[in-house]
């Protein structure tokens, strides 16, 4: 008697059996504000000044004779009836001590940097015309400072003086890298979803539950068309538009996905696989 031989069994899809999209907060985006912070810090630091508390109306003076100093000195001349911020530890004047950077360069490039930021992490800039603007303006920020024109252009509008600190750039800075760092560690990935092949695991809010759908009939999108955004303050990130299919249908939107040309070229191909259990008959 003949035996019908059973079917032969079929290997397992090659590749990783899930795919983790996680959505980041635009707080991802304000990387160049606490990164340029720092830049600022340290080259403040080492300018060499320090800033000086004086009243309203000081003369700064030129070559005068101090009593008890050898040779001329520059001084700063207080007005009649005035006097320097006190020490309370010494009970004399307080010594300047606050490290500043003589020009206005670092401080026009740091609010720049800030204001760009903030303009392009929340008003979605496409086409051309965006571009050239934003590039424009970074490099005549840019090229101002290089040839040392932002002194006397702040001094001719007598009201505007950007001036920060060593320690102002730093704590700002380190606030705002601690704030970027816990977000993208921590609170970044408790809203996720998760492919595997034939199936969507969802969870939309902290400490949710997991919502699962079938991805037969399943449309995913991507949206990468802001040029600042999504490259040159992304790293290449786009965000996920994932429809299911079926009576009750329901859109999920994952903005600021790292990597996801990537994810998406695996998730496709999830899509339209299922899962293939090795086995014999």
């Amino acid at each position: 008697m003949a035996t019908v031989p059973g079917p032969e069994p079929t290997a397992a899809p090659e590749g990783p059996r899930q795919v983790v999209v996680i959505s980041h907060s635009p707080i991802f985006y304000w990387w160049p504000v606490w990164l340029a912070g720092f830049v600022m810090a340290a080259l403040t630091y080492y300018d060499g000044y320090h800033m000086a508390l004086v009243p309203v109306g000081t003369v700064a003076e030129r070559a005068r004779a101090v009593d008890g100093y050898d040779g001329p000195r520059d001084v700063l001349v207080l007005p009649a009836d005035s006097s320097l911020p006190g020490d309370p530890d010494t009970g004399g004047p307080d010594q300047p001590r606050l490290r500043m950077a003589a020009s206005n360069n670092l401080g026009v490039i740091w609010a720049t940097v800030l204001c760009l930021v903030v303009v392009i992490t929340h008003i979605h800039l496409r086409g051309l015309w965006s571009v050239i603007i934003i590039i424009t303006v970074v490099f005549a920020v840019i090229l101002l400072a290089v040839l040392g024109w932002w002194d006397p252009i702040l001094r001719a509008v007598s009201v505007i003086d950007i001036h920060i600190n060593a320690f102002g750039y730093l704590s700002i800075s380190l606030f705002l890298f601690v704030i970027w760092l816990v977000t993208y560690l921590v609170y970044d990935r408790q809203v996720y979803m998760v492919f595997t092949r034939g199936q969507l695991r969802v969870r939309q809010a902290i400490g949710g539950g997991e919502q699962v759908y079938d991805t037969r009939g399943m449309v995913v999108e991507k949206h990468q068309d802001d040029v600042f955004r999504h490259w040159l303050l992304g790293f290449g990130s786009g965000d996920l538009t994932v429809r299911t299919a079926g009576t009750t249908t329901k859109e999920f939107e994952m903005p600021s996905v790292l990597g996801i040309n990537r994810k998406l070229a695996l998730i496709n191909t999830m899509v339209q696989e299922r899962e293939v259990i090795q086995g014999t008959a």
